[in-house]
């Protein structure tokens, strides 16, 4: 499993750093490429970018309780973060799906 996280988030920051680069027209572009470089120079391990962090701590989902825990944490991210008042608002949570309405992709609760 460590290899397969390890290549997974190799390939998708290569690619969504690339992304970024050659998308003239993301107003963020330059802001998000300074930051991602800046995380990349204070870590030895990286070539250029830092765009995942580093290691990971997998949990088990051993219970309906644990589950809820985790998904309310990750719902509650953006609400943290001052991005939006309540979870449901954020236009890229499932949180939206769980408040009745429609996110962007299909989540069978």
């Amino acid at each position: 499993m460590p290899d397969i996280l390890r290549d997974m988030k190799r390939h998708t920051s290569k690619t969504l750093v690339k992304a970024i680069a050659e998308n003239i027209q993301e107003s963020r572009r330059d802001w998000l490429l300074w930051f991602f470089e800046r995380e990349g120079k204070a870590n030895p391990n990286n070539e250029q970018y830092q765009f995942w962090q580093q290691g990971n701590h997998p949990i088990e989902l051993w219970s309906n309780n644990v589950i809820d825990q985790k998904m309310d944490y990750i719902h509650n991210n953006p609400v943290k973060a001052g991005w939006v008042d309540e979870p449901a608002h954020y236009l890229y949570s499932s949180a939206r799906d769980y408040a009745g309405d429609k996110g962007l992709i299909d989540i069978i609760i």
